[in-house]
């Protein structure tokens, strides 16, 4: 179980560099997740099958989302909305 968890929690601080288009390069973006270019390459990947519309942005030096999307993982009340849930989103 924990393993999954410590895969969720790189999703999730993956999802929050991209949303402030602020990854940098990947070597550096792996590097400051402490995890090798090729597990962030993986964690991307993962991301993509589920649908994230990230792209890298060479001019801004970072992945980026195509649009507006939002990430979460977890149990909620059907009535809240996608920013109670996740402050990045909009």
């Amino acid at each position: 179980m924990n393993i999954i968890m410590k895969h969720i929690e790189i999703i999730e601080r993956v999802d929050q560099s991209i949303q402030l288009q602020a990854t940098g390069s990947p070597e550096d973006f792996s590097a400051r997740l402490g995890i090798s270019k090729t597990k962030l390459y993986r964690i991307i990947n993962v991301m993509k099958t589920l649908d994230a519309p990230i792209e890298y942005d060479l001019s801004l030096q970072s992945f980026v989302y195509r649009e507006t999307v939002s990430f979460a993982f977890g149990f909620y009340a059907k009535d809240q909305s996608p920013e109670q849930i996740n402050p990045f989103v909009g």
